[in-house]
């Protein structure tokens, strides 16, 4: 009989080959709509639309739920950026760019980056989420560092994500034209100041 059942879960599994990802997408929807205290391996299970004994048996705590999320989010979020620079011209200005990028993130996105700030932060409270997290922010200095240095990336990208969590909870949220100008700084540096001329 115990032969035949896990014959049976290998078959599962074996038919159902995206079942992890569309829990980890579940769990980021459950935290979208109800935050981090909201999400339980019962609402996960009812969206994934998994049987709540496979969620506890290959997820046991929340902490399971919550890291799987992480990295799902943090993967999503590192390919849509990569995509995004891929679609630029070499020539980009892109100072302007990010702060496009910036301002579709906290407008139209809104509720895509609160929940990927709320998963990013519950790393605060447990550490065995923090690799994700430093995984997601090494990633980010990774690809602003290819249209800069690497300083400059590193600058970036906490600038970046900075900006995002200031402006997804300010309000009046900042105008495109600032973030550019911080942007426009953080790539150029501080504009140069003309020596005065000697007089004679």
């Amino acid at each position: 009989m115990a032969t035949q059942q896990n014959a049976g879960s290998r078959r599962a599994r074996r038919n159902d080959p995206d079942r992890r990802s569309r829990i980890a997408h579940a769990a980021i929807e459950v935290v979208a709509k109800h935050g981090i205290d909201g999400l339980t391996h019962r609402a996960v299970a009812a969206i994934a639309g998994v049987p709540l004994g496979s969620m506890t048996y290959h997820f046991t705590t929340l902490d399971d739920l919550l890291e799987v999320a992480l990295q799902q989010a943090a993967d999503d979020n590192v390919s849509h950026l990569r995509e995004w620079e891929r679609s630029l011209a070499p020539d980009a200005d892109f100072a302007a760019a990010l702060a496009e990028l910036v301002m579709r993130y906290v407008q139209e996105e809104h509720p895509h980056t609160v929940v990927e700030y709320d998963l990013y932060v519950a790393a605060l409270h447990r550490p065995r989420l923090r690799a994700a997290s430093s995984a997601w922010d090494g990633a980010l200095i990774s690809l602003f560092s290819s249209r800069t240095d690497e300083l400059t990336g590193r600058l970036l990208a906490g600038l970046f994500c900075g900006l995002l969590l200031q402006a997804a909870v300010a309000y009046p949220p900042p105008s495109y034209e600032e973030v550019e100008d911080l942007f426009r700084r953080a790539i150029d540096g501080p504009p140069q100041k003309s020596r005065p001329r000697h007089v004679r």
